[in-house]
């Protein structure tokens, strides 16, 4: 199996365990504290993990930069899907979260020269439809 695609598959796995135990702990806690305990936790373990790994610790201004960004744009995620698991389904909630890819779809076309392909296309129309159909 390609190494992509495993990963890809451990990353659905997980993050369908995260917004499920998120959903109970968004309404067992404030949804605002279940997520900062939530990415706290990741935080640690994600820590650990750069410690025991072969990670290299050199830093780049252009790297933290996006990578800071990329946390700002996490925690907008994960309080957006903290609090819309408490006011509304989490199917509903998880299924147009999940569809992130669009947005990363899309900015990758047009931001980082990526190709819109046919396939590509017909994929993000296929999203749409399913955003319609969810939500009826």
């Amino acid at each position: 199996m390609n190494a992509a695609v495993l990963f890809g598959l451990g990353t659905m796995v997980a993050w369908g365990f995260w917004i499920v135990f998120g959903d109970v702990a968004s309404n067992a806690i404030d949804p605002e504290m279940a997520a900062f305990v939530s990415y706290f936790t990741a935080a640690v373990l994600t820590g650990a993990y750069v410690v025991v790994s072969d990670a290299s610790y050199a830093l780049t201004t252009r790297g933290v930069a996006f990578a800071a960004v990329a946390g700002v744009a996490a925690a907008i995620g994960v309080l957006s899907t903290f609090v819309g698991v408490t006011v509304g389904s989490t199917t509903v909630v998880s299924t147009i979260g999940g569809m992130y890819f669009v947005t990363a779809a899309v900015i990758s076309i047009v931001f980082l020269d990526e190709s819109l392909t046919v396939n590509r296309l017909a994929g993000i129309g296929l999203v749409l439809v399913a955003l319609f159909v969810i939500n009826r």
